[in-house]
């Protein structure tokens, strides 16, 4: 569970409502899956795993965070090929291969602790085996 000192500076500095939600989020992610690298991408936490970008926060709204589920930065081609089960209800679409997970304060990040750490493992599982993901 490699911590990048690039985020450790980011929510150092992070003025923010809801960094109490970003730090567990953090906690949570990093801790989902072996193999997640953090880093920071569109000036807000993001997760990678083999190599490719699966897991961003949006931070852009001040009484909630996003968690935006996605197989790395450019459309795929085979999208409606992407499927994976969301057995939460936590996920709104915002593509055939994008989800968007809203959460509101590190009450709502704790109270739904096991469907995301759910989500994550079952997004990189499913994004693992994708055969347009980088070697």
């Amino acid at each position: 569970m490699p911590r990048g000192n690039e985020v450790d500076r980011y929510i150092e500095a992070l003025d923010h409502p809801q960094k109490d939600a970003v730090v567990a989020l953090r906690r949570l992610i990093l801790e989902a899956e072996a193999g997640v690298v953090e880093g920071i991408k569109w000036n807000a936490p993001s997760f990678r795993h083999g190599g490719e970008d699966r897991v961003t926060m949006n931070l852009r709204a001040k009484d909630h965070v996003k968690l935006i589920f996605h197989r790395g930065a450019k459309k795929r081609d085979d999208a409606g090929a992407f499927a994976i089960e969301d057995p939460t209800g936590l996920m709104e679409w915002a593509a055939a291969d994008r989800a968007i997970v809203e959460l509101r304060g590190a009450d709502d990040v704790a109270a739904k602790a096991a469907a995301v750490t759910h989500l994550v493992r079952s997004w990189i599982a499913a994004t693992a085996a994708d055969p347009q993901a980088p070697a």
